[in-house]
Formats: structure tokens, C-alpha cells, sequence
């Protein structure tokens, strides 16, 4: 047994900003339980063929952790508990059952209904109280749980360590970038509120990078679309026509094929 402690979030809407394109999307959301902390360095090693993270200690968030390492930890965290595994893993493809019960990566959309916890403010509290950010003067991440919670009763959704989602960043601009939320230990104030976006490649080893889980089935058997996210969509932006501006690199290969 993994051990995590979960916690029930609501059903309820969000609007999620695009920066770059500038739009704007209401959300609807299904309830889901979220993982009360970061996945910790004991937990990690509990899952069955979990690789060794010797930086992480047992109470910590487990890092550096790939995307595709966080995914397919979920996996095996599901199998050790007798859920049906929410992943179907290929060598670099990775496809989400909706209506699987077992441990898998929020959505963006659900990582920030749940940080946001009902507040409209950009955190749910002063961060001396809420998080750990370079304003602490640390060297890396802290035990979970010993700032306040936020009130669906969730630690370190800010700070400590950035957390992956499931969503690509931007097909259109960063092909297959996938999210990153929340901020870390070595982040100024102002990158650690409940908006901020980050994104990298899913094999990125990035000291400051974890991840908490999400369980629920959020869909029908066989959808491609839930709690925010689209796969349709996804393929809809990495369409890009004509010259592409630099450092544009959409999915054309992956997913419009």
C-alpha cells in the first residue's frame, strides 16, 4: 500500500486564462479526491519498481521526477492497490482511461480549482503561512504539511515543489511540453500563486519538480475529453499553418496523424 491521504474536492466551475492566445474558458468540473500533500520520497518507494530517488527523503515531495516517471508511478501505485491502472503507457505516447479509479496526474483545471479552494485571490493565504519560496532562504524542499492548509484541506499546493498535470502546456508553440503548477522552494513570491503556469519536456530531470495525485473517474469508458482537458482540442492547436514563428514546434507528428 502507497498510502496516500486524499482528499474530496467538490464538484464546481473554474475559468482558466490562456495567456498567449488570450482566451478565456469556463470549466465545469466532476468531483475527484487529490492528494492532501506532494507524493513523498516513502511513498514513492512503495509503489512496486519504483526507481530510486536518493535526493528525496521519507517525508519530503519525491524529486526530481520525470512526467513520464510520475505517470507511470501511478500506475504501479494503482496496481498495488487493486484499481485499475488509469494509464495505457507506450514507449512516448501515454493515453488516459477517464473512467479508470486508479492514481493518475490532475488536470490543469482541477490543480487549480483545488489550490484555489473557493478564494479569488492569487493564494489562499500570506505565503510565510502557506508556502515555502525562495523567501525562506532554503536549499531545497521541505517536509509536507507544516504550512497551512488551504480549505479543502490541501498542503503545498504553493511552493515547495512545482507539481506536473496531465495537460500539454501548448501544442502550437511547445509540442509535447506538459504543465507544470504551483512553484517551488527557489521561486520569488510572485511565481508562486495559484495561476502561475510552467511547462516542460515529460523526460525533464528538474530538481524542483514533483507531483501530487488525483483519483476519480471523471468520464465515460473510451472519451478523450474531461475535467478541462481535450484531446480534440490538443490536435486542434498543434494544427498551425504556415511559417511557423521560432521555437514553435507544434504535435503535427503525434497528433494529427
Amino acid at each position: 500500500m502507497v498510502e496516500i491521504s486524499l482528499a474530496s474536492i467538490p464538484s464546481g466551475s473554474i475559468r482558466m486564462r490562456d495567456a498567449r492566445s488570450e482566451a478565456v474558458r469556463e470549466v465545469q468540473l466532476h468531483p475527484f479526491q487529490l492528494g492532501q500533500t506532494q507524493v513523498t520520497g516513502a511513498q514513492w518507494g512503495r509503489a512496486p519498481g519504483s526507481i530510486p530517488i536518493p535526493q528525496a527523503s521519507s517525508d519530503t515531495p519525491a524529486h526530481p521526477v520525470t512526467w513520464f516517471d510520475a505517470v507511470s508511478w501511478c500506475n504501479a501505485a494503482s496496481a498495488a492497490e487493486g484499481l485499475e491502472p488509469a494509464y495505457e503507457l507506450g514507449t512516448r505516447e501515454v493515453a488516459w482511461n477517464v473512467a479508470a479509479e486508479g492514481y493518475r496526474l490532475p488536470t490543469e483545471a482541477e490543480w487549480e480549482f483545488a489550490a484555489r479552494a473557493g478564494t479569488t485571490t492569487p493564494t489562499y493565504g500570506p505565503l510565510r503561512d502557506i508556502a515555502w519560496t525562495s523567501g525562506d532562504g532554503l536549499d531545497g524542499p521541505q517536509q509536507v504539511g507544516r504550512k497551512a492548509a488551504n480549505g479543502f484541506d490541501l498542503f503545498d499546493t504553493i511552493g515547495n515543489v512545482w507539481e506536473w498535470c496531465w495537460d500539454y502546456a501548448d501544442t502550437a508553440r511547445y509540442g509535447g511540453y506538459r504543465s507544470l503548477r504551483g512553484g517551488g522552494w527557489d521561486d520569488k513570491p510572485w511565481s508562486c500563486r495559484a495561476s502561475v503556469r510552467r511547462d516542460s519536456a515529460p523526460d525533464a530531470v528538474l530538481e524542483d519538480v514533483g507531483f501530487r495525485v488525483a483519483r476519480g473517474a471523471v468520464g465515460e469508458r473510451g472519451a478523450t475529453a474531461a475535467q478541462g482537458w481535450s484531446a480534440e482540442a490538443d490536435r486542434q492547436r498543434a494544427d498551425v499553418r504556415g511559417p511557423l514563428p521560432v521555437g514553435w514546434t507544434p504535435l503535427r507528428s503525434m497528433l494529427l496523424d
